[in-house]
């Protein structure tokens, strides 16, 4: 008897953004081409002014007692709040798990304290997740995941695989990574931030914004608490190519892509439209093209959310595929704000108006430092 994978249904999501503190709040704005990203002149991060999507103040945390809590870890417990307030999902539920997924957490304290064992004990990543689970109750040990710029993306499939494996039916997925001086000067150093609002897949490319967010996305296996939109598969994969730069020809990526829609069973012309990573970098945007063409997704509509939100880090693959899930719901593709001209040597379809849409599957990929590359497929029921 051949076994039936078991379904995985998004029940709640939620995003905390410069652009607003919920998921119908910053769908709403980027309706309106409203953008995050602005230009900053902080002495305290940058000698020179930088663009970035940062908040102005932490006005996003309603529960002012917790004093404890850095902005990282506020920004995670109030995107899994707004979340669960969404859902019937309890985290003291034994059939419940908390994935957390960030790239630097609480690095910057390096920037503010001083060396000691009680610091490299707070900058843990296992601290904060600690700390955010108890918060919640959660009766489950958390579950970390930290890859480069796919970091959302993996925590999403990692949610997806401990349910189809009997460990748990609901899995609460959360990411957020904030900027500081240490992650600012880091891209600094690639040269790879560009001094004007980004640009992806356009011809005058020039590397990242960087922005700050925390997004959560609820899985489960339960069909009645779906909000009727399915994890359908995904896939992972690395090309080994260089620790900082992406693979030039893009089958790695392609072999990722492929595999995912082998897993949602379904074809590349069955996807409706594409949020691709898109970081504006040279190098990034023409492996997706390429890893896009050799998909045979040439004619599919393609868009890239880091003009709004800048690149969020571990934040980024749970935010663009919340956005692009409500996209999916409401039937409307956002456009690629700061794009004007093709800039990839393979044709794609970047989409740069505000489009109705009518499809039933989407395709999220991403890719990161280390030559680590994702791919996920969401379908309506």
């Amino acid at each position: 008897m051949v076994k039936t994978m078991t379904e995985i249904f998004v029940g709640s999501d939620n995003i905390v953004s410069p652009i607003g503190f919920s998921t119908a709040e910053n769908f709403s704005q980027l309706k309106n081409c409203f953008t995050g990203v602005k230009l900053n002149d902080d002495k305290k991060m940058s000698d020179h002014p930088f663009q970035a999507a940062l908040f102005v103040d932490e006005n996003f945390y309603i529960n002012k007692s917790a004093t404890s809590y850095t902005k990282f870890e506020k920004l995670l417990v109030t995107s899994i709040a707004g979340a669960l307030a969404g859902s019937h999902i309890s985290p003291s539920d034994k059939r419940t798990v908390l994935i957390i997924s960030s790239t630097k957490g609480n690095v910057s304290l390096l920037e503010t304290e001083a060396p000691s064992e009680a610091l490299t004990k707070r900058i843990s990543l296992n601290t904060s997740a600690q700390l955010v689970a108890g918060h919640f109750q959660f009766v489950n040990k958390p579950v970390i995941v930290s890859n480069a710029c796919i970091s959302g993306m993996l925590a999403i499939l990692t949610g997806m695989r401990l349910i189809q494996s009997g460990q748990f039916d609901h899995a609460v997925v959360a990411g957020a990574d904030v900027i500081s001086k240490f992650v600012l000067s880091g891209f600094q150093s690639f040269q790879a931030v560009s001094q004007l609002p980004c640009k992806p897949f356009d011809a005058a490319r020039d590397g990242i914004n960087l922005g700050e967010a925390a997004g959560t996305v609820i899985l489960t296996s339960n069909k009645a608490f779906s909000m009727g939109i399915k994890a359908s598969g995904g896939s992972v994969s690395n090309d080994a190519n260089h620790i900082s730069g992406p693979s030039r020809t893009g089958e790695e990526l392609y072999i990722a892509i492929r595999k995912a829609l082998q897993a949602a069973a379904v074809s590349a012309g069955d996807i409706g439209f594409i949020s691709a990573h898109g970081t504006a970098t040279i190098y990034n945007d023409e492996m997706e093209a390429k890893a896009i063409g050799l998909a045979g997704m040439q004619e599919i509509p393609v868009n890239s959310l880091k003009g709004y939100y800048g690149h969020t880090l571990g934040a980024a693959g749970i935010i663009e595929s919340i956005i692009s899930i409500q996209s999916l719901k409401e039937e409307l593709l956002i456009p690629t704000v700061g794009f004007e001209n093709i800039g990839v040597s393979q044709p794609v379809n970047v989409c740069s108006t505000l489009k109705t849409i009518a499809v039933q599957h989407f395709l999220k990929t991403a890719s990161g430092f280390g030559g680590c590359n994702a791919a996920l497929v969401f379908s309506k029921q």
